[in-house]
């Protein structure tokens, strides 16, 4: 792990504070430091973060944005929790902000119980479990699902291979809880319904973001995707909670 990657990110005040002792880059230095781990970063996203209000990097008297080491690994823990456990902004937002008042959290956004610090690819992999796209063979493998489960579950949409035959994380976690519904009899044809109901979610959620899908500038973009992760979060956690309560009226 990088020295950078080792740090912790400081709060915002903390990144002030130290501002002045340190080396400053402008945003076109900063998005060369962070390309590596994430091509798609672009100026506007940073500048969305900004206004968002994650990042403050420091102006000089003519309004230029400098930003320090500790600004670039604020930034890099805030794409991370973005890219691999799809939080909304304002989750991570509202962490960050405790930090940023001297508290200490005991879990980051999801219930991840890391200290806040500058995330690799290897710390994000802890994050949320990512892994690299799977093969099929290690998608068995790690799952536990059988060839004639994993043939079923892909003729009844569930899960599908990218254009390289690989698997991705989402269709690690539906083979692994398809394998549970499997021992309990469900088996994939009968599981049509939560494809159905995915795709009528996805509905939804188009339809709500279809205005910040009209421009197609980096900063739109960024906030088309902040919004859309806040819905699914949403539609999640209702079906969750009518799914527990009917489950919950079971023992009465």
């Amino acid at each position: 792990m990088s020295a950078a990657a080792s740090r912790r990110p400081l709060s915002a005040a903390s990144a002030a504070a130290t501002g002045g002792n340190r080396a400053v880059m402008n945003i076109g230095e900063v998005l060369a430091e962070l390309k590596g781990d994430f091509p798609q970063v672009s100026a506007s996203k940073i500048r969305f973060l900004e206004e968002k209000g994650l990042i403050t990097p420091r102006r000089t008297a003519a309004g230029y944005r400098k930003y320090t080491d500790a600004d670039v690994d604020r930034l890099r823990f805030i794409l991370a929790l973005q890219r691999d456990q799809y939080l909304p902004l304002k989750v991570i937002k509202d962490y960050l902000d405790a930090v940023d008042r001297g508290e200490h959290p005991e879990s980051l956004p999801g219930g991840l119980t890391l200290t806040p610090r500058s995330v690799s690819d290897q710390l994000a992999q802890e994050l949320a479990g990512h892994t690299r796209p799977l093969t099929r063979a290690e998608l068995q493998g790690i799952s536990g699902a059988t060839t004639q489960l994993l043939d079923s579950l892909e003729q009844f949409g569930m899960v599908s291979p990218d254009e390289n035959g690989r698997y991705s994380e989402h269709a690690l976690k539906a083979t692994r809880s398809a394998v549970v519904l499997a021992a309990h009899g469900l088996e994939p044809r009968h599981l049509r319904p939560f494809r159905a109901a995915a795709d009528r979610e996805l509905g939804l959620i188009e339809r709500a973001t279809a205005s910040l899908a009209t421009r197609k500038d980096a900063a739109a973009n960024a906030r088309m995707a902040d919004a859309a992760r806040e819905l699914s979060e949403a539609c999640l956690g209702l079906h969750s909670a009518l799914v527990a309560a009917a489950v919950a009226d079971l023992d009465t």
